[in-house]
């Protein structure tokens, strides 16, 4: 018996792919602060996540806690407009997932950091849940 893809999960529900929204990664790709890029493209996760992310290294807990909780609510907005229902596969390979997964995993860290456990523990499962291996890319597994 082989392993089950994502496509091909156990519940039989289909993978959500994002529709591809390049500008705001090629922005941040060219150095843009994303601070302008969440500014000019405020429905992307992405320039969000990289916001939390930043501000978790620096030590800024609480910051990054507000942070991605914007990018994780943005990227289940886009989520549900892809016809998402609430569960199933968000594939990391799919480069337009990421954003909304890294918010993901930042408000996880961001939670733990200022001690919300049940909502960093929900956060974990469910990027594990998502894609296996985004929990393991985003360091949670």
């Amino acid at each position: 018996m082989g392993l089950v893809s994502l496509d091909e999960n156990l519940l039989g529900i289909p993978a959500t792919r994002l529709p591809d929204d390049a500008a705001p990664r090629e922005a941040l790709e060219s150095g843009t602060p994303p601070e302008q890029v969440a500014a000019a493209h405020p429905a992307s996760s992405l320039p969000w996540a990289a916001m939390a992310e930043r501000a978790l290294d620096a030590g800024r807990p609480v910051e990054a806690y507000a942070y991605a909780r914007t990018g994780y609510h943005r990227g289940l907005d886009k989520l549900r407009k892809s016809g998402w229902k609430g569960a199933g596969p968000i594939p990391w390979e799919h480069e337009a997932n990421r954003g909304f997964l890294r918010a993901l995993a930042a408000l996880a860290r961001a939670a733990d950091a200022i001690g919300e456990m049940d909502e960093a523990d929900r956060c974990e499962q469910f990027l594990a849940d998502s894609d296996p291996e985004a929990a393991t890319v985003l360091g949670l597994r």
